[in-house]
């Protein structure tokens, strides 16, 4: 379709997977990059860049491997593991695309170009404080200033941010592993897959090579869909399965996500056919790409229906359909990062 994802962004994924011709003579270009970020890493670690501890524990949810892993739902389901726990949580983002200097007030009325899409859908889903803004340190410290009940913070991402200092760090991966294990440009990674952490997490139910003997397992589940105009509106996401001696509905299924191929997957294990439109990652919306679009439904992630249900030529499209997604982990992960959090033994 029109808007598939670039030839680039296509080729960068087919190098990344593998260590071929391509990704070898970009090696040369990763051992520089590889080398500043060590020297940058370094810097912090021995007080040369001076780090920032705040008064209230920091969690921060990252990955290293470039693109999405699936951190926002892992960011929500923390929050509200953290609130069963008896904490008050708040989140702090950089924002995707966000440029303030001056840190900003996430809420679910905010609009996505101003605060970014995932801290958008992090306000509306966790219900809890969030702010955004390009400091991370700036940041936190006006949110705690502005609830002074907060008691935990998540930073959704940063890791590479050194300056704010964490007590827990939780890596994110998907399906892809760390790719072909080589840092960029060559490959998808960040950091060195051997980058310490305090807990891995793999979304997805089959563990890729290379992950560590006690990395957790995270499922997005989502079983129905909500009217866009109407998010009281549900069906079940069987409903759209053609029955036998009855009308077929055609289906379009959108993602602008960081690995789209992961929403058709939860798509398809519910038995739909569809033709797949696979969206720059933040694809804002800012045109109708489903202006030329036959179909009649058209099912989407939460993360592109918190901008289309902003635009005014999109928001009452009868066919626009979100399925909302829940991140499910074992509950002893949450007991490991609250023992953790209250300075107790998790061996």
């Amino acid at each position: 379709m029109a808007l598939q994802r670039s030839n680039l962004e296509a080729f960068l994924t087919r190098t990344w997977a593998q260590r071929g011709l391509a990704a070898c003579l970009l090696l040369p270009v990763s051992g520089l990059f590889g080398a500043l970020s060590a020297a940058r890493r370094i810097s912090y670690q021995f007080g040369i860049a001076k780090t920032q501890r705040l008064p209230v524990p920091v969690i921060v949810v990252g990955n290293i491997f470039v693109g999405g892993t699936g951190k926002t739902p892992l960011t929500i389901w923390l929050v509200q593991a953290l609130r069963q726990a008896g904490f008050k949580p708040g989140v702090i983002s950089r924002g995707y695309g966000v440029h303030n200097d001056v840190p900003q007030v996430v809420t679910s009325q905010s609009l996505a170009q101003e605060v970014g899409d995932e801290p958008l859908l992090i306000a509306h889903r966790a219900e809890c404080p969030v702010m955004v803004g390009r400091d991370r340190v700036a940041v936190a410290t006006a949110l705690l200033a502005a609830h002074p009940e907060v008691d935990v913070l998540v930073s959704d991402d940063g890791l590479q941010h050194y300056r704010l200092e964490r007590d827990i760090e939780i890596v994110l991966f998907d399906g892809r592993g760390v790719g072909n294990g080589w840092l960029l440009p060559a490959g998808p990674l960040r950091e060195t897959a051997s980058r310490r952490r305090d807990f891995t997490v793999v979304n997805g139910v089959v563990l890729p090579d290379g992950m560590p003997s006690d990395t957790v397992s995270m499922q997005l589940v989502g079983t129905v869909a909500e009217k866009l105009n109407d998010r009281s509106q549900t069906s079940a996401l069987s409903s759209f399965v053609s029955a036998e001696g009855k009308h077929s509905p055609t289906i379009l299924a959108a993602a602008g996500i960081g690995n789209p191929g992961r929403f058709f997957t939860l798509l398809r294990n519910a038995g739909l056919q569809f033709e797949e439109m696979a969206l720059p990652d933040h694809y804002d919306f800012a045109d109708n790409p489903f202006a030329a679009v036959k179909a009649d439904v058209i099912l989407m992630t939460e993360k592109d229906a918190v901008k289309c249900r902003q635009n005014d030529g999109l928001r009452n499209d009868p066919r626009l359909w979100v399925v909302p997604v829940t991140a499910q982990l074992d509950a002893a992960f949450a007991e490991k990062i609250v023992e953790k959090l209250r300075g107790q033994s998790i061996a």
